[in-house]
């Protein structure tokens, strides 16, 4: 797991993925977290994160995952 800090201006949505300068997946937000105007966000790494203190990372907005319906499936009556 990584905690960046992110552009309060530029603020990257949940499961955003982040990437490096080279455009390799780094890993998923999972959470957005802290104050307004700094906030930091936490990161899933899909694998052993290699990411050095200071390095700038990029989001890339992505689909939100499908919702699984709960609950009773309505029909029209005939």
């Amino acid at each position: 797991m990584l905690i960046i800090q992110c552009d309060a201006a530029q603020l990257p949505g949940l499961y955003s993925e982040v990437m490096d300068r080279r455009t390799k997946t780094v890993g998923k937000i999972t959470d957005l977290f802290g104050n307004v105007k700094s906030p930091y966000a936490l990161v899933l790494c899909h694998g052993p994160c290699s990411v050095q203190p200071g390095e700038k990372l990029f989001a890339r907005e992505s689909p939100l995952p499908a919702k699984t319906r709960k609950g009773p499936v309505w029909s029209k009556a005939k």
